[in-house]
């Protein structure tokens, strides 16, 4: 028994579609001889960027916070502290791009609060994911259907099809703000959301018909 003559193929998609989340991070810190101190102002200051971040209600998505630290620094020799040094990051996640650059900017006028971002990105359950997914299997049916109809033969059945990977490639942007505290009035400042590239590959093999080759 002859087997079916088989077709491989590879489909692909590409997508550049608008972000749908921004992520940035802002960081409060203190300093002070006393320990006590230095924790006390530290946690005023986080106090006073989770009230203004919270005032942005429903465009905040998410509000986490990550790298707590508190360190004493020491004196050039021997163990005697000359200071503590205390800071706390909390990652922030908007979906309204219109208040963004308006809140990134209120928070870096606090007083010992840097700012840094903000990262674009899609969300992981995107439907953009599934729509580039499904676009490389029809372009992988497509290729096989030309290959098949360049030998006068036709598909006839799909015998494998492997997901090869899927990547989201945001272009990413990184601005930092100094410590605030200043007394004049609030600029503006504009942020353009930076397309994401969503790449989906997959493989696939197919039977098709006997070609015809003395055509």
């Amino acid at each position: 028994m002859v087997d079916a003559p088989v077709v491989a193929v590879r489909g692909e998609a590409f997508r550049e579609v608008p972000p749908e989340i921004a992520r940035f991070t802002v960081t409060a810190v203190a300093r002070d001889r006393d320990r006590q101190a230095t924790l006390t102002r530290l946690a005023e200051r986080a106090a006073a960027v989770r009230v203004l971040i919270e005032e942005y209600g429903s465009a905040v998505d998410r509000r986490e916070t990550g790298d707590l630290r508190v360190r004493p620094e020491f004196k050039r020799s021997g163990e005697r502290v000359a200071a503590y040094h205390g800071s706390v990051a909390t990652t922030v996640t908007m979906t309204d791009f219109a208040v963004l650059g308006e809140l990134m900017l209120r928070l870096a006028e606090q007083e010992q609060v840097e700012v840094a971002g903000p990262w674009w990105s899609l969300r992981p359950d995107s439907p953009v994911h599934r729509e580039a997914r499904h676009a490389a299997i029809r372009d992988a049916v497509q290729r096989a259907r030309e290959y098949a109809e360049a030998l006068g033969a036709r598909v006839t059945a799909l015998l494998e099809l492997t997901d090869t990977g899927m990547s989201s490639q945001p272009m990413l942007t990184r601005a930092a703000f100094g410590f605030g505290g200043g007394a004049e009035a609030a600029p503006e400042l504009d942020l353009d959301p930076q397309v994401q590239t969503v790449q989906a590959g997959v493989e696939a093999r197919f039977a098709i018909s006997e070609p015809v080759l003395d055509r």
